[in-house]
């Protein structure tokens, strides 16, 4: 989210002197589809009813503490449910990692499901990771393992796994929860990506190699320091002119729909102590599920016969990033594929349309069987 004013700064000639002297619970015969692609006809010439969800309330919210090491961290989540005698099935909404993630983006999403008549009673956990969201923020070393390290134990302790689990997930969330499952760390009945991702702002523009690690390491350790780190990150990350600018230019497909109520929100998160620790990981690549698209691709070719797989692309995502989604059309272990408005963040600017999709997904994989 940071990534246009990180890349100004990153291409400084003071960076550049710096970084040069020093040399970023169905079955699993659940029905599964052949793959198909879709894409959804929709006018969003108009804003969204994006802002509809400041009037949504979630039916519980709880804290949990992860053990982590020898931490104790705690992880704020939240339950939406609807009244019924009816045992629900279990959907876990995942946010998109990023400098400002927050549970908040998924809250449009599980109204409207959860709103829904059908043959199915559905009830929806959203979760903030370690370090983003409203969880706590301590200083620790960030990276992709920790991030899946979290995500299976929070389904392990929290999410009841021998129930009938269903996981969506956003950006590199998503990619994180393919990756666990590939490894059979969790075991989910169904995966829904949206706008998946797998590399970070930096990685994704100036590439991997030896001299940019180098250069992301350097950043990184800026951005952790205590003094000049703190200024960086006002800078980059914690000010309404930034978040609005990255809302406007590449996260919203619609300026429209960058509401002063939703800069407010993000740019609160971004204040409390310890915010910048997460997105100085995942700006320079260290929160990266893969180094590659063909890993990328591998992770849900893996997954080919086992469970039924999601991927919902974006209209209006940047372009490289729209590539790596556009990768998955057709692949191998992608059940369907479908394409809907929206940026890196359709799920909260466009949630009645993206809940369609998701809908409709879950209609097709178990209400067959209901």
């Amino acid at each position: 989210m940071a990534m246009a004013c990180a890349i100004s700064i990153f291409s400084s000639s003071t960076l550049a002197f710096a970084s040069k002297n020093c040399r970023p619970s169905l079955s699993q015969t659940t029905h599964l589809l052949k793959p198909i692609s879709i894409k959804a006809s929709l006018d969003y010439s108009t804003p969204s009813s994006v802002i509809e969800q400041k009037t949504l309330k979630p039916t519980k919210t709880n804290c949990w503490e992860w053990k982590f090491k020898d931490s104790a961290i705690r992880i704020y989540y939240e339950e939406h449910e609807n009244e019924s005698s009816v045992p629900p099935k279990h959907i876990l909404m995942i946010p998109t990692i990023s400098d400002v993630s927050t549970v908040e983006e998924w809250r449009g999403v599980a109204k409207d499901i959860l709103g829904r008549s059908g043959k199915l009673n559905w009830r929806a956990t959203i979760v903030d990771w370690p370090g983003l969201g409203f969880s706590s923020k301590p200083k620790m070393d960030y990276d992709a393992g920790v991030m899946e390290n979290f995500l299976v134990s929070f389904i392990n302790e929290i999410c009841s796994p021998e129930n009938d689990l269903v996981v969506f997930g956003g950006g590199h969330a998503a990619t994180i929860a393919i990756r666990a499952a590939k490894k059979v760390l969790v075991k989910p009945k169904a995966i829904a990506a949206v706008a998946p991702t797998w590399a970070g702002p930096l990685p994704i523009v100036f590439g991997r190699d030896s001299n940019m690690q180098t250069r992301y390491g350097l950043l990184r350790g800026i951005l952790r320091a205590p003094g000049a780190g703190w200024m960086m990150y006002n800078m980059l990350v914690s000010n309404e002119g930034a978040i609005q600018s990255q809302y406007k230019s590449h996260v919203y497909a619609n300026p429209q729909n960058v509401t002063p109520e939703i800069v407010q929100s993000r740019y609160k998160l971004t204040t409390e102590k310890g915010s910048g620790y997460v997105p100085a990981a995942f700006l320079t690549g260290l929160l990266d599920p893969v180094n590659s698209r063909g890993e990328f691709l591998e992770l849900f070719a893996d997954l080919e016969g086992e469970i039924p797989v999601l991927v919902v692309s974006t209209e209006g995502s940047p372009k490289r990033s729209k590539a790596e989604m556009e990768a998955l059309r057709e692949a191998k272990g992608v059940s369907k594929f479908v394409k809907v408005p929206g940026a890196l963040l359709p799920h909260e600017e466009y949630p009645s349309m993206v809940a369609e999709e998701l809908y409709k997904f879950l209609q097709e994989n178990f209400e067959a069987d209901a």
